[in-house]
């Protein structure tokens, strides 16, 4: 459940990218034509029309700013960026989840390859070139408003730049998505390898913490008492779950029994109940109301 909960955040950063686009969108619904090269025309264009013919939302208000004008283009990159940089946050996390060291999950065969001189490793190809196509698409913001900075009103030449930038981004962003997409359906997930991971006691240390505060400890001392008990714990060679009420009452005389039962990785997880946290019900209740989002 903490990997699903972890995924989940990604869902979550994608659909605030699939809000920005659609923003941009908006924005960019907006009919230049007619304005001509700086001050519009002395014929009797009725751009209004023509807007509504090829289904832009309006015309343009100033005929300068349409010339000149290219916002759309950088908002659109801005979006695509930040996006871009998410899909790299979660290819590393599915690096590192597939490397040796952690063995989350299982990358599909199709999108790694064999080392070149390893016979025994996976590289996770795909994951790593999205991850370094970030950069790509990051340096095309980049380019379009150093292009801008220091152009006057209206056209430059200049702007025939804005074309590489924008198509590149715009082909690197969906062939991210398309590839990234793909690969999920063919992610296995290692649950026996996740929970082991999940269960070391010092994980729960914060709920420790919580707990004596619920005993009404103060929590700066609630911090300092579980301090003591994690330094006690590596001091005789033990885990933190392994002291007895006697290690922990010789640290504060809060600890009883009741103490010790909280190492429990299900109980702990149940017991976040606030908004967003990753209650196993929640979390299923996310992915459940996403399928259906998703679906429809």
């Amino acid at each position: 459940m903490t990997l699903g909960h972890h995924l989940l955040a990604y869902v979550e950063m994608l659909e605030r990218d699939a809000g920005r686009l659609a923003d941009a969108s908006a924005r960019a619904n907006v009919l230049p034509l007619g304005s001509g090269a700086i001050a519009g025309s002395t014929l009797p264009l009725d751009r209004a029309y023509v807007a509504e013919l090829l289904g832009f939302a309006k015309v343009s208000e100033n005929s300068m700013d349409s010339v000149s004008d290219r916002d759309f283009i950088v908002e659109y990159a801005a979006a695509a960026a930040l996006a871009a940089v998410h899909l790299s946050r979660l290819s590393e996390d599915l690096i590192l989840w597939s490397s040796a060291e952690f063995d989350f999950i299982r990358l599909p065969d199709a999108y790694t390859t064999g080392s070149s001189l390893m016979p025994q490793k996976k590289n996770p190809d795909v994951a790593e070139l999205v991850r370094g196509k970030s950069g790509r698409v990051v340096g095309n913001l980049m380019a379009l408003l150093t292009l801008l900075k220091g152009l006057p009103m209206t056209y430059n030449r200049d702007l025939q730049e804005d074309k590489e930038r924008l198509f590149d981004t715009a082909d690197t962003l969906h062939a991210s998505l398309e590839i990234l997409a793909a690969m999920l359906e063919g992610v296995v997930v290692k649950a026996a390898k996740c929970r082991a991971a999940a269960s070391d006691p010092l994980l729960l240390a914060t709920d420790l913490a919580d707990w004596l505060v619920k005993e009404g400890m103060p929590f700066r001392q609630a911090h300092h008492a579980v301090g003591a008990a994690v330094a006690l714990a590596e001091k005789k060679g033990v885990p933190l779950n392994a002291l007895t009420v006697d290690d922990l009452r010789s640290i504060s005389p809060v600890y009883n029994e009741a103490a010790l039962a909280l190492f429990d990785l299900d109980r702990a997880l149940e017991n976040r109940l606030t908004a967003g946290a990753p209650n196993p019900a929640a979390v299923a209740a996310q992915v459940k109301r996403w399928k259906e989002k998703l679906a429809s």
